[in-house]
């Protein structure tokens, strides 16, 4: 009863822990992304917990230098991994990481960053998160919550034995849960869109398995001036998708009520390889950049809100795109 308790809590917070009572085929993991204010260091970190269609069981923590283009799976034993039932808050070994803050001890960095102003999704009544109606679906593969779209950072990290100062810094948040990873995947995001201080975009499509079918599921929000366009499969969006493979850049053309929103993202630069969790299991590998480059336009009507560019973008691109989701 306990465990049937805190899964109901969770259900309508996203981005606390879901997995109480689960043993087999199922994994977690937060993603929070940090870029320091002089843009010289962008990483991603990835605690979280796997278990097998067999039961089998460890935590890690991943890494990912967006500058080095580097990775590394830092596996731990499940019993280190402690998560809250009343909060978002998971304590991995001597690592913690929730919603306000994180600690990291790890051989290549290390410290402790406060986060400021974090911005969630909103929610609404049957809508708890960036999932809206899809959240109390209970067969999808994997859901999805974003935890914070936009915060500041506060403190000093050890990054490969030099101190850098993180404070005035970016960071983003954001989760999946569930059984595996869709087949295919487009996945977008950026902190540093030119001109409009705390603008940013986040953006994915995948492939989701339905009733025996499929079909092309997206999520896309841009947050300008504090105000969230979303453009979702719920709220009756419609979207486009194009991908150019030689230039390595992928479109996406989403329409709501007037409004449209057109993404050109491309990859630019090294990626650094990420397991991805299949039946639970960590057994499948993605390609991240943190280098690429995403152009956004959002207009109303005929009037052009926003056109700019995001810098320090994430980007994923992953399985049978063109087949799947063009």
């Amino acid at each position: 009863m306990q465990h049937l308790a805190a899964r109901w809590k969770a259900l309508w917070n996203p981005d606390r822990y879901h997995g109480w009572g689960k043993s087999r085929n199922y994994f977690e993991g937060w993603y929070f992304k940090i870029v320091s204010p002089c843009e010289r260091h962008a990483f991603a970190l990835i605690p979280g917990i796997s278990m097998d269609e067999q039961g089998q069981q460890h935590a890690f923590i991943q890494r990912l230098d967006g500058k080095a283009c580097t990775s590394a799976y830092h596996e731990f034993a499940s019993s280190g991994f402690k998560p809250q039932e009343d909060r978002f808050e998971v304590r991995l070994g001597n690592n913690l990481f929730a919603t306000d803050q994180l600690e990291i001890a790890l051989p290549e960095l290390s410290g402790q960053l406060i986060f400021k102003d974090t911005t969630p999704w909103p929610s609404a009544l049957g809508a708890p998160g960036i999932m809206g109606w899809y959240s109390f679906v209970p067969f999808m593969e994997c859901y999805h919550g974003i935890v914070s779209l936009h915060h500041k950072l506060e403190g000093q990290l050890s990054v490969y034995g030099e101190p850098v100062d993180f404070t005035g810094g970016i960071g983003y948040i954001e989760k999946d849960w569930g059984k595996s990873f869709p087949s295919s995947w487009i996945w977008m995001q950026t902190n540093h869109l030119a001109q409009t201080e705390g603008a940013c975009l986040m953006a994915s499509v995948a492939r989701i398995p339905w009733l025996g079918s499929h079909f092309p599921g997206f999520l896309a929000g841009l947050r300008l001036e504090g105000r969230l366009w979303a453009f979702t499969t719920y709220n009756n969006a419609r979207l486009k998708v194009h991908l150019d493979e030689p230039s390595r850049t992928v479109q996406l053309v989403l329409k709501r009520r007037g409004a449209v929103l057109e993404i050109n993202a491309q990859q630019r630069g090294g990626t650094g390889t990420l397991a991805a969790p299949i039946s639970g299991a960590m057994a499948g590998k993605v390609n991240e950049s943190l280098q690429s480059v995403i152009h956004v336009r959002l207009q109303e009507g005929q009037t052009t809100l926003y056109e700019g560019e995001g810098r320090h973008a994430g980007l994923e691109v992953a399985g049978p795109v063109a087949k799947e989701l063009v």
